[in-house]
């Protein structure tokens, strides 16, 4: 039954949208973070060289180690902030919790993180979309999370969405 009248979009998420929240900074990046990372993620098989190798990557395109695309500085955290999109309610308007899921993200690449390199992250709110589903009224949320390291280069950005029911 749709209710054209339902919405969870809320006044803050009005005046979030488009607006970058505050930023939080990971720890340096160290060679061994990156081995680590490395040999986790490829095991069994051993991982590319260019990851672990200094002699070997000091001689490639790079001129050093690099992490892998995927590698996440803010792993080890001791806090982690809160990433869901400011102003999102957790309830809909009858005061009933709204279920969420996530409804996948894209990755984009810009320049390699490297040891010694510190990352900071950024969100913001860009858009949302309600309409009626199989789940009855449902919001799509899509926020964008940019990582830039400390000569201020952009290292990954992404867009991720969440679905709200």
């Amino acid at each position: 039954m749709s209710d054209a009248n339902v919405s969870y979009v809320t006044e803050e998420m009005h005046e979030a949208k488009g607006v970058w929240g505050p930023s939080h900074t990971s720890y340096p990046i160290t060679a061994t973070d990156i081995r680590r990372w490395a040999m986790a993620t490829y095991y069994p098989e051993k991982p590319p060289r260019v990851y672990w190798d200094i002699e070997y990557a000091k001689s490639s395109k790079y001129g050093g180690i690099i992490a892998p695309p995927d590698f996440n500085p803010f792993a080890w955290s001791l806090e982690r902030p809160a990433t869901v999109a400011r102003g999102l309610s957790g309830a809909k308007p009858d005061g009933k919790p709204l279920t969420g899921m996530n409804g996948g993200q894209t990755d984009t690449y810009g320049v390699p993180m490297r040891p010694g390199d510190v990352i900071s992250a950024r969100s913001r709110l860009v858009d949302w979309e309600e309409r009626e589903g199989r789940l009855g009224h449902t919001m799509y949320v899509r926020t964008e999370i940019e990582w830039r390291n400390q000569r201020d280069e952009l290292v990954k950005t992404r867009m991720s969405i969440a679905i709200r029911y």
